[in-house]
């Protein structure tokens, strides 16, 4: 068994012509290594390919050449052994409106073929905080409540790997609360969870490793904490006393007027040092009555990644 527990080879999707438009090559030759036991943030913008490759990995959907391995399987040689190491937990709210979430949970646990001895539908709604709602019909449940059944849904048959598509996508704090715990405890027990969010805050604070994905490429892949590190910029945020002083900026600096009243000067560490932005500042005769300064964070990183790839 590899250490990692997903391995992604040179994965090529292209999309058939329709009508009056031409093939579609949404996966590029992607190539990831997924450790087995970590938090790994899958990002990239809108269309970048990230559902592509989630469907690939769940049997959605069939490549057009690479290979993928999971948990040890080959997906070409072993589908059923492939399929059975992951769960997936899709942004779509897709359920039977008539079922209650226990019915729902042995339902989804019968479609894996897991024995009625070894299913954990009790557990499971105790996890996901439905206990008082098992047999509820679903249509009456509220959204954060279907949010958390599909979560159930993608634990039924005890995968190595839960994929998280957009998990909290329109829910609300207490709900997301929940759910990062949820998955942190899943992934205390050795579960491997693979993350795609437009929250990147929530990437930086869960992910171990992130992968970004643009125009169906990996751009880069590396530790969470070695993305943010590689981006030599820093912000020095002012309360100004006299805020109608416009400041003459040095090459690689730029100001931003935020809301508050307050000035942010960004700038390149290896370009300029924060004690040239300051002099600069102090010498254009504008007052500070408040400063502090504010380090580069996984959004700055994602943005310089996604733009640079796009020229």
């Amino acid at each position: 068994m590899s250490a990692n527990a997903i391995e992604i080879d040179t994965l090529v999707k292209t999309y058939a012509s329709s009508g009056n438009q031409p093939p579609k090559e949404a996966l590029k030759g992607v190539s990831l290594n997924i450790p087995q036991g970590s938090i790994f943030g899958l990002l990239g913008p809108n269309g970048a390919g990230k559902s592509t490759l989630i469907n690939i990995l769940a049997g959605l959907v069939l490549k057009s050449s690479g290979s993928v391995r999971i948990w040890g399987f080959d997906q070409d040689k072993n589908p059923r052994q492939s399929r059975a190491a992951i769960g997936v937990m899709p942004q779509e709210l897709n359920m039977d409106p008539f079922f209650s979430p226990r019915a729902a949970l042995d339902v989804q646990a019968g479609l894996y073929g897991v024995p009625k001895a070894q299913r954990k539908t009790d557990e499971i709604l105790e996890l996901i905080g439905l206990t008082d709602k098992a047999n509820a019909y679903a249509r009456n449940l509220s959204g954060g409540m279907r949010r958390r059944l599909l979560l159930g849904k993608a634990l039924v048959h005890h995968p190595h790997i839960l994929v998280l598509d957009e998990p909290t996508a329109g829910v609300d704090i207490e709900l997301r609360q929940m759910l990062w715990k949820n998955i942190r405890a899943l992934n205390d027990q050795g579960m491997t969870i693979i993350l795609t969010t437009h929250y990147l805050e929530e990437a930086e604070e869960m992910c171990d490793e992130i992968a970004i994905i643009n125009h169906g490429q990996v751009v880069t892949q590396d530790k969470t904490k070695n993305l943010i590190k590689g981006i030599d910029q820093k912000t020095l945020v002012i309360t100004p006393t006299n805020p109608e002083i416009q400041v003459a900026l040095p090459d690689g600096v730029k100001v931003e007027y935020r809301s508050d009243g307050s000035h942010a000067f960004t700038y390149h560490t290896g370009q300029i040092s924060a004690d040239a932005v300051l002099r600069t500042i102090s010498e254009s005769g504008l007052g500070i009555s408040d400063i502090r300064s504010e380090d580069a964070d996984l959004e700055d990183a994602f943005l310089a990644l996604t733009r640079s790839a796009a020229r």
